[in-house]
């Protein structure tokens, strides 16, 4: 694989305990990496591991044993604070469930990762702009309020929030989960876009169709790496 590594796993199992003192391993040493400009899929039944190693990925939960780089640093020497700092720099979530604020206007919501960088408003309503004219190639809905956007509308808002602060990766889970087929294209359309524009881009995902539009695939079944897929695209 050609390009700069930007997320290496090695060796990371993730062990929950759960009733009666049982353990249950949501990870079993994953070793993996995922390199800059790369659009990589996630894919296996759900309860086996997805969302756990995107949160590995995102720094988002620690592992109970092995190391996670991202950007050449090793995220076990990070305190909380460096560990925020470095997540919110370097990283971009998109979520099923979208996770916008529906109280807030969807410019207050694209403006949260930069209000915690300490970017001054006037800067902050640009870099909205702009970034939602690249996901949605419309600004006219900054004013309005999430829950009054279509279910795709809603999601571009949230890739947009992903962008604006410029991260190398964005880290999606099941982007398109709760979408019909015609919104989901559009979103994975979107997808393809920011890659080419240089983002590197992880999908975790159980849709075959969505998974296609990517060039590696890795499959993940009872916590471990069981697969991988190279497409020519």
């Amino acid at each position: 694989m050609n390009g700069k590594r930007l997320v290496a796993l090695e060796k990371v199992s993730k062990v929950y305990t759960i009733a009666g003192g049982k353990e249950f391993w949501a990870l079993r040493d994953v070793s993996l990496e995922v390199y800059d400009r790369e659009l990589l899929a996630i894919m296996g039944p759900s309860g086996h591991g997805k969302t756990t190693l995107m949160n590995m990925m995102g720094l988002l939960d620690k592992p109970t044993s092995g190391r996670v780089i991202v950007d050449d640093v090793d995220t076990a020497r990070l305190d909380d604070a460096e560990l925020s700092r470095l997540r919110n720099e370097k990283l971009g979530f998109v979520f099923q469930q979208y996770n916008l604020i529906n109280r807030m206007s969807v410019l207050e919501n694209i403006e949260i990762p930069l209000v915690l960088r300490g970017i001054p408003r006037d800067q902050r309503f640009g870099m909205a702009q702009k970034a939602l004219e690249l996901a949605a190639g419309d600004k006219s809905w900054l004013n309005k309020r999430p829950s009054q956007l279509s279910g795709g509308e809603q999601q571009r808002v949230a890739i947009t929030r992903a962008i604006v602060g410029d991260p190398q990766i964005i880290l999606a889970d099941e982007p398109t989960g709760n979408l019909d087929s015609a919104s989901a294209k559009s979103i994975i359309h979107t997808f393809l876009g920011l890659n080419a524009a240089g983002k590197t881009i992880i999908m975790v995902t159980h849709n075959p169709e969505v998974a296609s539009a990517s060039r590696r695939i890795l499959y993940i079944k009872d916590g471990r790496i069981t697969g991988e897929e190279t497409q020519g695209r």
